[in-house]
């Protein structure tokens, strides 16, 4: 029988100190990103961090990335929850996090429209307790009889398909939006804001589950995708995994909204202030970037010989790590993947390392759209 020697004392000492030295490290390197924020340090974010408003040709209320879910099943594989996400762009970015379940999620734009899609979007979803509940009050149609929480996506907005707006409940709807973002969040929502808003908001209830990116129904001939197809989409897995496929899904998003942790800001990616306001604010918090949500545009950086430098510049004062992760699509030769027809209109997702693009930036190894997605997968 072989005998273990026993430690001294002092190796004792030893060990406990190696070990608390260990546990003051990781106390250290871990995120202090509150689990709930203020309604003033929510809103003190949105407006500091924030650039001026700047233009797009397109309303974006709806993307057109049909295939944005597929890549889901890998990120899941290679990223860790508990992190934070960034974004562009409307409600698709609400799957991604409910995913990726960050701690706290920043979404850009140049539009300031975003924005306030973003602000209608949280006021409607903390107000709905129920998936049947949030599309009534986005589409301000009364809720069909029999919806429970077992419906598929596709179900669910098939049911309110012909289902008339109520401009009774529309007038009701929008002013409890204002209501819950000016009374009970104490935000100071300007008058040219709350236009923008009733704007967006009567988009919605126009065209229902029909609208799509730009404004009207079935758009670019009818080939954009609508909401309710983008909804009803599934990953490379055949999961679906929309924030309105299961109740699980849309709990969870709601969730982060009541708790204010989805900071909308209006944000150039080749702009001075938003992205590194951000960085900031997370390095100051030990929190790091798990995944950010480019849509396509660098296409549009780098069309400007100083914008996608100045955005590659941008993203270095992110903390990163070696699992953080750009997610971008990429439309082809004539725009698009997948051809056309109904919700058929398809960019192509693609995903890459953050530090080794930003390294490859640095040697000089990107300088063109055609490097950025040569060097992703």
């Amino acid at each position: 029988m072989r005998i273990t020697p026993r430690r001294s004392f002092a190796a004792h000492i030893r060990l406990a100190a190696s070990l608390l030295l260990v546990a003051r490290v990781a106390a250290a390197q871990s995120s202090t990103i509150p689990s709930r924020l203020a309604d003033t340090t929510f809103w003190r974010l949105v407006t500091q961090m924030s650039e001026p408003g700047g233009y797009f040709r397109s309303e974006n209320f709806v993307s057109n990335e049909t295939s944005y879910q597929w890549v889901i099943p890998e990120l899941l594989r290679t990223t860790k929850p508990g992190g934070v996400y960034l974004g562009v762009g409307p409600d698709q970015n609400f799957t991604y996090i409910v995913a990726l379940q960050p701690k706290i999620a920043f979404i850009f734009d140049i539009r300031r429209q975003n924005v306030m899609q973003h602000l209608m979007y949280k006021a409607l979803i903390e107000q709905a307790e129920t998936r049947a509940d949030f599309l009534s009050l986005l589409f301000a149609r009364p809720r069909p009889a029999g919806l429970d929480t077992t419906q598929t996506p596709a179900a669910l907005l098939a049911a309110y398909e012909p289902v008339a707006p109520d401009t009774a409940l529309f007038k009701k709807t929008l002013a409890a939006i204002m209501e819950r973002l000016r009374t009970t969040h104490g935000f100071s929502i300007s008058n040219d804001d709350s236009l923008t808003i009733a704007g967006i908001y009567a988009a919605f209830v126009q065209f229902g589950p029909d609208i799509t990116y730009s404004s009207g129904g079935r758009g670019y001939g009818g080939f954009m995708p609508s909401y309710a197809d983008m909804q009803a989409t599934a990953d490379s897995a055949g999961v679906h995994r929309s924030y309105t496929a299961t109740e699980a899904n849309y709990r969870a998003l709601r969730r982060m909204e009541l708790d204010n942790l989805i900071v909308p800001l209006v944000g150039d990616f080749a702009g001075p202030k938003a992205i590194r306001a951000v960085g900031a604010w997370l390095r100051e918090r030990n929190a790091t970037v798990t995944a950010f949500y480019l849509s396509n545009v660098e296409q549009y950086l780098f069309q400007d010989e100083q914008n996608w430098r100045n955005f590659y510049d941008n993203i270095g004062t992110l903390p990163l790590d070696s699992a953080s992760t750009f997610i971008r699509s990429q439309f082809g030769r004539g725009g698009y993947y997948g051809g056309f027809g109904r919700g058929g209109m398809r960019a192509r997702q693609l995903l890459a390392s953050m530090q080794d693009q930003l390294a490859a930036f640095t040697r000089g190894k990107i300088t063109t759209y055609a490097d950025v997605l040569n060097t992703s997968r």
